[in-house]
């Protein structure tokens, strides 16, 4: 006896329903991990600046025959390698003064390399070949943290003729990748915390609440409370005593939904606008037009004609001017609580650009019928 064939219509009703439960978005979908959106109190970068001397260059460092801060500092080095020079002597300009900048990050460990950023502060045109001697970066509160050196590399150039000159990038600012050595750390005990503050990048009530309750429900006890929309402490529960990486580890994996409020923000530099998903508008009807006025000056040279013994040459003036007032613009009805994907296509129904769609959104606003946060870069 021949065997049943699967009909392809009982195949198609089993996919149909397994295709619609995976393509459903969930809450799952859109929650992020509490990494991702608070930070540690207490894990940070700490800024350091260093100011130092760039040597090497091929004759496009700083103009030192003035006697300004870049000769002093030149003098001040040969002297104490125990070289002095004479006044007459420091006249190259293979030297630039440049400022050091660097981040030390949280727990950085003595002799451990970092990378610094070399920026020229006098009249150096480029730092290109350049070799930066060695330089202490101190933190805010004056104390030494690392010390820089080594090959400068510049990620753009600069080249000059006498009728011509080409500028690419930035010459006068570059990188040495680990050019940093760590020479004192931070004291920091992370496992002797009896606390954890977690401090929100977007503050929010309803987000920081989340949080607390997904620690809460992960560690079984109250130990998340809700100091503010933008920090959450958490008690370190006695199984996690002395162990407090594993509490952060832990908690950071977590995933919540992060709340958001309706926002639109517009940059009116770049004609730039963003709605978040939360913005709301309610009925309104919008028309929008513009006036466009065109004035073509064609002027014209009248002249006698050939052997005339009198008249001129004249320029006469001919002013063409035009008007159109967008008789074409039509009043369009935007209906209450539509998404903002509704609001985007209503609007550009109406055929504007952004700079227009700007001000409608502004006028939107003044009149009542959006419900966001208007904000102006």
């Amino acid at each position: 006896m021949d065997r049943p064939m699967f009909r392809p219509r009982l195949l198609v009703a089993l996919l149909v329903p397994v295709l619609l439960i995976l393509g459903t978005p969930t809450a799952t979908d859109a929650a992020s991990r509490i990494k991702d959106i608070v930070r540690f109190e207490g894990v940070r970068d700490n800024l350091l600046v260093g100011y130092g001397l760039v040597v090497g260059l091929n004759g496009t460092g700083d103009t030192i025959q003035n006697g300004h801060f870049t000769k002093q500092s030149l003098q001040a080095m040969l002297n104490r390698l125990g070289v002095k020079p004479t006044d007459n002597g420091l006249d190259s300009n293979n030297v630039a003064a440049v400022m050091v900048t660097a981040q030390l990050p949280p727990f950085g460990r003595t002799g451990s390399r970092i990378d610094v950023t070399v920026s020229a502060l006098g009249d150096s045109s480029s730092l290109q070949g350049g070799t930066l001697l060695v330089t202490p970066l101190l933190g805010a509160d004056g104390e030494v943290y690392a010390v820089a050196q080594g090959q400068l590399a510049v990620g753009g150039f600069s080249a000059q003729g006498q009728a011509e000159s080409v500028v690419k990038g930035v010459p006068t600012s570059a990188r040495i990748a680990n050019g940093g050595i760590i020479e004192r750390e931070v004291g920091f005990e992370l496992n002797s915390l009896t606390e954890v503050t977690l401090a929100l990048f977007n503050p929010d009530f309803t987000t920081a609440r989340r949080i607390a309750q997904a620690v809460n429900a992960f560690l079984g006890t109250a130990a998340a409370r809700t100091l503010d929309p933008s920090t959450v402490r958490v008690q370190v529960p006695d199984s996690y005593r002395a162990n407090v990486v594993d509490l952060m580890t832990d908690i950071e994996q977590l995933r919540v939904v992060p709340d958001q409020t309706a926002k639109v923000v517009i940059d009116e530099h770049s004609g730039t606008i963003v709605m978040g998903e939360n913005v709301q508008v309610s009925t309104v009807a919008i028309a929008q037009g513009s006036l466009t006025v065109r004035i073509t000056e064609t002027p014209q040279v009248s002249q006698p004609g050939p052997f005339a013994e009198v008249g001129q040459t004249t320029t006469v003036a001919r002013t063409d001017i035009q008007v159109d007032e967008d008789t074409e613009s039509r009043l369009t009805v935007v209906n209450e609580a539509i998404t903002l994907q509704d609001l985007v296509n209503g609007l550009n129904a109406l055929g504007i650009g952004p700079r227009d769609m700007i001000t409608i959104l502004q006028a939107i606003k003044a009149a009542g019928a959006l419900q966001a946060e208007i904000e102006v870069m």
